[in-house]
């Protein structure tokens, strides 16, 4: 990492591996399986859509959340709400990421309403008695949407599900961003979001672990699926048990996850001993900085 030009993170290895970006980089490296998961591929590389479930009598139903998060997704999302009572609701997500400050706002919107959060894929099974809606874990979880999934105050991550992690980066340069140009205003944008992402990230619970993970993967690699351990330490799970989120999907046991989050001193690890491969700041840089910032994504 270069240190003239992230300079203020030289002293943190937290804020060091975070300091490379701002936007959406998901689907791009995805694996074929996707189009098999979560419905289809291209409905994750839609504009996020929400949907309300009903399972009556099985359960009280939950929300659906498929697709990226976009400028317009919060007030999709209120929208969608309108007069439904939706206070400590289910939310089931399948999604790539998208806005990093409207995902945070979402996330946050999220919260105050106590909804809690799983990953997968809702499905409507034949019975005798009918049509029986149910959740499936075979969805992905990607970049900014686990932050979103960080937001419930109930989560839960079934085996078979994806939850991936990536840097966040300048969405207008995420196709080639080694080969793009930054600006110092596009330094100004990317610190000043990632201290937005850190503080919302221990608002909601998480701890830096989840950060350092996240934020140490370069664009123009794989997104990295996280391990039951991983989650874990992450504190983005809380419980191992669906029935905990509804109560008749019964999936496992009602055991809870001992995963109470991390005291704040404990928050920012250590930087790994091995190097880190991150972007390179020894790009060209210069250029005609953009007469609005551009939005940040993930």
């Amino acid at each position: 990492m270069n240190a003239a030009v992230l300079s203020r993170f030289a002293r943190s290895a937290l804020l060091r591996a975070a300091a490379l970006g701002l936007v959406l980089i998901s689907a791009a490296s995805a694996p074929v399986e996707l189009a098999k998961a979560g419905g289809t591929l291209e409905a994750r590389k839609l504009p996020m859509r929400f949907g309300w479930v009903a399972c009556e009598p099985n359960c009280g139903g939950w929300i659906t959340a498929v697709g990226i998060v976009t400028a317009d997704t919060p007030k999709d999302f209120d929208d969608f709400a309108g007069s439904r009572v939706l206070d400590g609701a289910t939310l089931v997500l399948d999604s790539s990421g998208g806005s990093v400050n409207d995902a945070i706002a979402l996330g946050r919107r999220w919260r105050k309403m106590r909804l809690m959060t799983t990953v997968g894929t809702s499905v409507q099974t034949p019975t005798p008695a009918g049509m029986r809606a149910s959740i499936v874990p075979e969805a992905y979880c990607e970049s900014m949407c686990v932050f979103l999934l960080l937001s419930g105050t109930t989560r839960y991550v079934p085996d078979g599900a994806r939850v991936r992690v990536h840097q966040i980066w300048m969405g207008d340069r995420a196709d080639d961003p080694r080969a793009a140009s930054y600006t110092a205003q596009d330094v100004t944008i990317i610190e000043r979001d990632i201290g937005r992402l850190v503080k919302y990230t221990f608002d909601m619970g998480g701890t830096g672990d989840l950060l350092q993970l996240a934020l140490s993967v370069a664009p123009w690699e794989d997104l990295h699926q996280m391990s039951r351990q991983e989650l874990g330490e992450a504190n983005l799970v809380t419980t191992e048990a669906i029935a905990d989120l509804l109560p008749q999907q019964s999936e496992g046991t009602r055991t809870p996850v001992a995963t109470a989050p991390k005291p704040v001193q404990d928050r920012f690890v250590q930087a790994p001993t091995a190097p880190t491969k991150t972007a390179e700041a020894a790009l060209p840089t210069g250029g005609t900085a953009p007469t609005s910032p551009p939005t940040p994504g993930h």
